[in-house]
């Protein structure tokens, strides 16, 4: 019999991206009408407070806390009638996230949007993790709170991974919106193809990206949003790591995919694509570029997707 995972080593990438440090143990089969109230009542209970992109912390020097306890959160304002439970630790304290109104916080409280906490490592990477699940969460019952069969008002349930419609009884789930992101390397395996979005920071260059369509393979995606925005003809596709970003609730998925054709045809998505060498991206990412040139920072998948490939030889 053939071994599967006789190439995948004893380390995952997807490990290394930010956001993937979620130690919880979710339980799925403990979510009931019941799980969020009895985890309420337990005195151990830690809660993260998120709202409109922004987590609420306690800062501290060049860190942050996110855990607040039923009490704090409730002196908040923070009503616990749709917090969700994100699962329990090791020791079967249960953790939970609870939606705030981060415009209306004492002064030893600021509410930071994801990106910078992530960017500036104010959190460890497993409340880091924690908080890509609630903020996912609290994100899809914000934007679902109405039935999308009838329209009546919809009420949560299984500890939050569920809405249920009183009036007709439909059910309705949580989602995570696939994207694929990819590094598109030349037949000879000496450039790879990065890309600039007008919102980028400037010089700032990374792998291309966009979302899985209905009835798509990820491979197909892979090769549609390539051709649609550089204009280039890719083969082979292979599956390297992914990443939860929650943003609001997106799974990156990374491929690194191989160049059929070499000449570029920038969309109007693109204000810019070009080939890059194992050089040239090593010494960006490395922080000797020179040249203004920028790489996204280490953590997300898309740094990870070059350095991974950089350093084969």
């Amino acid at each position: 019999m053939p071994d599967l995972f006789s190439d995948a080593g004893t380390s995952e990438p997807s490990a290394l991206t930010g956001f993937a440090g979620n130690r919880l143990h979710r339980w799925s089969e403990k979510r009931s009408e019941a799980s969020v109230p009895d985890a309420l009542t337990d005195p151990r209970a830690r809660l993260l407070l998120v709202g409109a992109g922004r987590a609420v912390l306690r800062p501290n020097g060049t860190v942050a806390d996110p855990w607040f306890d039923v009490a704090a959160a409730k002196a908040l304002g923070t009503t616990m009638d749709e917090a969700v439970l994100l699962g329990y630790e090791d020791g079967g304290t249960p953790v939970l996230a609870a939606s705030a109104n981060p415009e209306a916080l004492p002064d030893d409280l600021k509410a930071i949007d994801y990106r910078s906490i992530y960017v500036q490592g104010l959190l460890d990477e497993p409340a880091l993790g924690a908080l890509a699940q609630g903020a996912a969460l609290i994100s899809w019952h914000d934007t679902h709170r109405f039935c999308s069969r009838c329209g009546h008002r919809s009420a949560i349930a299984d500890g939050g991974y569920k809405r249920v419609c009183p009036n007709c009884n439909a059910q309705h789930f949580p989602r995570s919106d696939p994207v694929v992101i990819m590094l598109s390397v030349s037949s000879d395996d000496r450039h790879c193809l990065l890309g600039r979005s007008p919102h980028f920071p400037e010089g700032m260059y990374s792998c291309l990206a966009g979302f899985v369509e209905p009835g798509e393979t990820i491979e197909n995606a892979v090769r549609r949003e390539t051709e649609e925005e550089a204009g280039i003809t890719v083969g082979r596709v292979a599956y390297h790591a992914s990443q939860p970003w929650p943003f609001p609730h997106t799974l990156m998925i990374g491929c690194y995919c191989e160049a059929l054709t070499e000449t570029i045809r920038v969309d109007d998505e693109l204000e810019d694509a070009r080939w890059f060498t194992r050089q040239e991206v090593l010494a960006v990412l490395d922080g000797h570029g020179g040249t203004g040139l920028k790489m996204p920072p280490r953590g997300a998948i898309a740094s990870l997707l070059v350095r991974d490939w950089a350093a084969t030889q």
